[in-house]
């Protein structure tokens, strides 16, 4: 089995461009992922209001974003 190695950059400052694209999609996903969890562990597991589902969801996210951003940049 052959590679093709002949493959061809896009131009300069082109792999940087996508690398913050995926970090800035990844840490949406943590965010989202966290604040989902969050709020059905919330709202049905523990059976907490609407309101307070809602803003647990909200500060978790908050800070899943944080903590992506905080590990992105090591």
């Amino acid at each position: 089995m052959t590679r093709d190695r002949n493959l061809r950059a896009g131009g300069p400052g082109r792999a940087a461009a996508m690398k913050g694209l995926k970090t800035w999609q990844l840490m949406a996903l943590h965010a989202g992922a966290a604040a989902t969890f969050i709020f059905l562990l919330q709202r049905f597991a523990l059976n907490a209001s609407l309101d307070s589902a809602l803003l647990w969801a909200l500060t978790f996210g908050g800070c899943a974003a944080g903590l992506a951003y905080s590990q992105s940049k090591r």
